[in-house]
C-alpha cells in the first residue's frame, strides 16, 4: 500500500508542476495580447471619455445631464448636432454612471448599421423594454435604449417607436443621436428633452489634443497643433485621425506634415496665388505658378 501511494504521489506530481507552469505562460500571453491591442487601436476609441467629467466640451449640456442623473430624473433624450462633437460619448459615460458593472446587461444599442426597420422597433427594442429588469435595491434599475443616428431610421419605423416609448416609459429611458433633427419626426421630438451639440471650440479640441499628445509622447510643434485644430472644424474625431495619421506618417508633426498628410493646400500657398491673381495678369500668375496649377484652379473654382 506504501509503495502504491508513493507510486501515485510521484506520478501526480509532474502532472501538478506542468499545469502551474502553463498558467502563467498562458496568462502572460493574454496580457501581451491585450496590452498590444490597446496600443494598436484608434486613439478615437483608445481616448475617448469614459466619465462624464472628461467630455472635452458642452459643460451645460453635461452638467444638466448630471444633475438629472443624480436625483433620479432622467428623461427621454434627443442629442443633435455635428459629428465628432460628443453625442455619443456622454450617452455612453452616462449609462456607465448609472449602472457601473451592469452596464452590459442594461444598455440596448442600435447603430445605422443595424436593420432598424418597424420590424426591430416591434421586436427587439420592445422586447428589451418590456423585459424586468434584476436589481438588488428597493427599486427597479431603469433600462437605456440607445439609437445612434436615428435620423437614418424609416418614418414607419419612427411612429412605430413613438408608441414603444409612450408604453414603457415607467421601464426604459431612449436615448436618440442623430446629426439632422428635422429627419427625426416631430412626435418623437416632442416626447424627449433635445439638447443641440455644437462643433467644438478651438481651444476645447486643443486642450484634448495636448492630453493625447502627453500621453503618446508626441513630437508636436506649435504650427502642428494650430494646423490639427484648423482642419478639425470642430470634429474631434476628425482631429484624432488627422493627428494618428500624421502620426504614422512623419516621426514629427509639423504644419507641413499635417497639411502634407490631408492633402490640403498650405495657407501661405493659398495667399501667395491669391497675391498674384489680385496684383498680377492672369497670364503672368499663370507662369507664376508652375508648380501649383492644381491649386488655381481650385481656388478659382
Amino acid at each position: 500500500l506504501s509503495c502504491r501511494a508513493m507510486a501515485g504521489t510521484t506520478a501526480a506530481a509532474p502532472m501538478d508542476i506542468d499545469a502551474a507552469a502553463v498558467r502563467p505562460a498562458t496568462k502572460g500571453k493574454a496580457t501581451l495580447s491585450a496590452a498590444a491591442a490597446v496600443k494598436s487601436s484608434p486613439w478615437v476609441e483608445k481616448y475617448r471619455p469614459q466619465s462624464l467629467a472628461d467630455v472635452a466640451a458642452h459643460r451645460d449640456i453635461v452638467d444638466t445631464i448630471d444633475r438629472l442623473t443624480d436625483e433620479n430624473r432622467l428623461p427621454h433624450l434627443l442629442l443633435y448636432g455635428p459629428p465628432g462633437t460628443g453625442k455619443t460619448s456622454t450617452i455612453l459615460a452616462v449609462a456607465r454612471k448609472i449602472y457601473g458593472s451592469q452596464y452590459g446587461n442594461m444598455i440596448l444599442e442600435l447603430n445605422a448599421s443595424d436593420e432598424r426597420g418597424i420590424g426591430v422597433v416591434r421586436q427587439q427594442i420592445q422586447d428589451f423594454a418590456s423585459a424586468h429588469s434584476l436589481s438588488f435595491g428597493a427599486k427597479p434599475a431603469v433600462k437605456l435604449v440607445l439609437l445612434d443616428e436615428a435620423d437614418a431610421m424609416t418614418k414607419d419605423a419612427q411612429f412605430a417607436l413613438r408608441r414603444v416609448i409612450e408604453k414603457y416609459t415607467r421601464s426604459t429611458r431612449f436615448a436618440l443621436i442623430c446629426n439632422h433633427v428635422n429627419k427625426i419626426i416631430p412626435a418623437l421630438q416632442s416626447r424627449c428633452t433635445r439638447f443641440r451639440f455644437a462643433p467644438l471650440d478651438g481651444t476645447n479640441v486643443s486642450e484634448r489634443l495636448q492630453h493625447v499628445i502627453k500621453s503618446e509622447g508626441l513630437d508636436v510643434d506649435k504650427g502642428g497643433l494650430t494646423a490639427l485644430v484648423r482642419l478639425s472644424n470642430g470634429d474631434m474625431r476628425k482631429a484624432l485621425n488627422i493627428l494618428q495619421s500624421t502620426h504614422m506618417a512623419s516621426s514629427q508633426i509639423t504644419e507641413e506634415a499635417v497639411y502634407l498628410c490631408t492633402g490640403n493646400p498650405m495657407p501661405k500657398d493659398i495667399e501667395q496665388i491669391a497675391s498674384w491673381l489680385l496684383n498680377e495678369p492672369f497670364s503672368t500668375s499663370f507662369k507664376c505658378t508652375p508648380n501649383y496649377h492644381y491649386h488655381v484652379s481650385q481656388f478659382m473654382i
